[in-house]
């Protein structure tokens, strides 16, 4: 949520903080602002909707130093005046987060009398942060005090009014990243914003400060300057561009083949070895806890199907929002688990830090580099799904609970569950060609998504793992087509929720496991005698209960999720499509949640 991108440098500033805007367009927005130093002042265009709007009421005017954002509603309704950047006398800043003092901050007698403009926690940090600056004069001194006033999340960039050549930035549990140019410099919340001009970047820690110039960056903590490891994007700018595809979200469906390949080479090229190598050994644990939000945590409930399965470790999931305030009875036994895409889940990261001050051991499982969880958790393991710009998840959701069943592969191997490794490698290789072949033939999808776009409740039913995977294709639709949608337990159906089922109510179940088939098609068969449309996906062989069925090939149980993922996947999208929704960037929500 919220995107916040720096320029200074040698070349126009505003071109440059316009491309980084839109290029953060997926993290969910509803309005966008720019500043910039012109004719010795910093002036500030904003607008609330879209960053198209604000191109619009832009003049001609050129700058080499200046900050932008996209806002994304907190404190105050979507507006113009509570868009960013916010001005206070000589200070104008930009700001991600949640500043949770606030309210007290308000009553501070140097800000007491403040004439707010907004209704924003972040106008009350740029007034704090102007009053310490009359009283230091010094800004870096100011930046200095930051952490001991502000409590909270932030990631602030800040221009100050006699500063001209240096625009300043700090960070606590809110990312910000410098890229590093020639002669010039750029702040950015998160890579697409900057990989156009640079592939080089600075990862700041909690409380880092910097003072960023076109030829310098000095980054700070605690008062002391401190050295910082340049890093090095992995990512080309065709990765954060949609080339040939309507949508990034359909472009990162048909990347999946990829994102699977590219992990079983990673784990399995050289079989044993390389799993052992880059997995540890996980069966020293007498229960292991998994933590996430969204479709991370769906993709907790299918790993702990298949960790229990092949590990024999009882396995417990949760959402992070709700664990990191009950008790969890924690022993020096237990494994948590901390899954998410960007690595900066709020609720995440606070329950991973909660968990560390009890001694426990955690493991992340994320797909960016140098994240907040990947630093923090004891254990990293990347899914390396790439940059992902659709807000809703698809390949780092596959990429998530492929590393889950290697994890369950790992482990079932050392305690001797597991001895068919070569047979269990085939059926990996085999899962990226199917993927293929699924991905070539998509009329089936097309088909079924035409007669049931226009309905407004659509269930889901599985048992056990099936119930965990249709738990997000329900999440799925409802992301991007903005249609009711609910998962159930197929036996849970009699206990109250077939009530909801009338006459074409679409339902559509995924049958996975013959041992329980049986079970699921009859209560599919309940739900067609109420008159429900029934579309069944499936691995085994069923001959009835079903209007469309998808049947997709049977492989090994640790490969058989990721094709039936696909298929809801694909099933969401051109539902939304023919809703003409706009798929990459669904109402009223953002990519990575980094406030609470």
């Amino acid at each position: 949520m919220c995107g916040i991108v720096g320029y200074i440098g040698n070349q126009n500033a505003i071109p440059v903080l316009i491309h980084g805007l839109k290029s953060l367009e997926y993290r969910g927005y509803d309005s966008a602002g720019i500043a910039y130093i012109n004719n010795n002042q910093i002036k500030t265009i904003k607008e609330k909707g879209k960053v198209l709007e604000l191109e619009k009421i832009l003049n001609q005017d050129t700058s080499v130093c200046g900050i932008a954002h996209t806002r994304w509603a907190t404190h105050g309704v979507p507006s113009k005046e509570n868009s960013h950047p916010h001005t206070v006398k000589k200070i104008t800043l930009v700001h991600n987060g949640i500043i949770e003092n606030y309210s007290e901050l308000r009553n501070d007698s140097r800000i007491k009398e403040h004439n707010y403009q907004s209704q924003t926690d972040s106008e009350v940090a740029c007034a704090i942060i102007n009053a310490i600056y009359e009283e230091e004069k010094d800004f870096l001194e100011v930046l200095k005090k930051i952490p001991s006033i502000l409590k909270g999340s932030y990631a602030l960039c800040i221009m100050v009014e006699d500063i001209e050549d240096a625009i300043f930035v700090i960070r606590n549990d809110s990312p910000l990243i410098i890229g590093r140019g020639e002669k010039e410099n750029f702040i950015a919340s998160d890579v697409p914003a900057i990989l156009k001009y640079t592939k080089e970047y600075y990862l700041l820690d909690n409380f880092d400060y910097a003072k960023i110039t076109a030829n310098t960056v000095d980054v700070y903590h605690a008062g002391e300057i401190i050295d910082k490891n340049i890093n090095q994007f992995d990512y080309n700018i065709e990765d954060v561009t949609k080339g040939d595809y309507e949508h990034f979200m359909l472009k990162e469906i048909y990347e999946q083949p990829n994102v699977i390949k590219n992990l079983i080479t990673e784990y399995l090229s050289d079989k044993r070895t390389s799993l052992e190598k880059q997995i540890p050994d996980l069966s020293k644990y007498e229960r292991i806890d998994i933590v996430a939000c969204g479709s991370a945590y769906h993709a907790g409930l299918v790993g702990k199907h298949l960790i229990e399965e092949y590990a024999s470790i009882p396995v417990n999931v949760e959402v992070a929002s709700e664990y990191r305030y009950k008790n969890n009875f924690l022993t020096k036994k237990t494994l948590v688990i901390f899954i998410s895409q960007s690595g900066e889940t709020a609720d995440s990261i606070a329950a991973l830090r909660r968990v560390k001050t009890m001694g426990i051991d955690t493991l992340g499982i994320v797909n960016v580099f140098g994240s907040a969880i990947a630093r923090e958790a004891d254990i990293t393991l990347y899914t390396n799904a790439g940059v992902e710009i659709a807000v809703a998840t698809t390949k780092a959701y596959i990429a998530q609970i492929t590393v889950l069943s290697l994890i369950a592969l790992r482990v079932g191997i050392s305690v001797n569950r597991i001895n068919n490794l070569e047979e269990i490698i085939i059926n990996y290789n085999l899962l990226v060609d199917e993927i293929k072949i699924l991905l070539a033939n998509t009329n089936k999808f097309k088909e079924i998504a035409k007669k049931i776009y226009k309905k407004v409740d659509i269930f889901f039913l599985g048992r056990q793992i099936d119930y965990a995977l249709v738990m997000e294709g329900s999440l799925k639709l409802k992301e991007i087509s903005y249609i009711h949608s609910e998962a159930y337990q197929a036996g849970e159906l009699k206990h109250g929720s077939i009530a909801l089922i009338t006459d074409e109510t679409p339902v559509i179940s995924l049958i996975t496991n013959q041992n329980i088939a049986e079970k699921t098609i009859s209560n599919i068969k309940e739900t067609k005698t109420r008159g429900a449309y029934s579309c069944i996906i499936t691995t085994l062989d069923i001959q009835d209960a079903y209007d469309d069925i998808i049947q997709l090939p049977l492989l090994h149980p640790l490969a058989n999720n990721i094709l039936p993922t696909i298929s809801m996947q694909l099933i969401a999208y051109y539902i939304a499509k023919l809703n003409k929704c706009d798929i990459d960037k669904p109402k009223n929500l953002a990519k990575s949640v980094t406030v609470e």
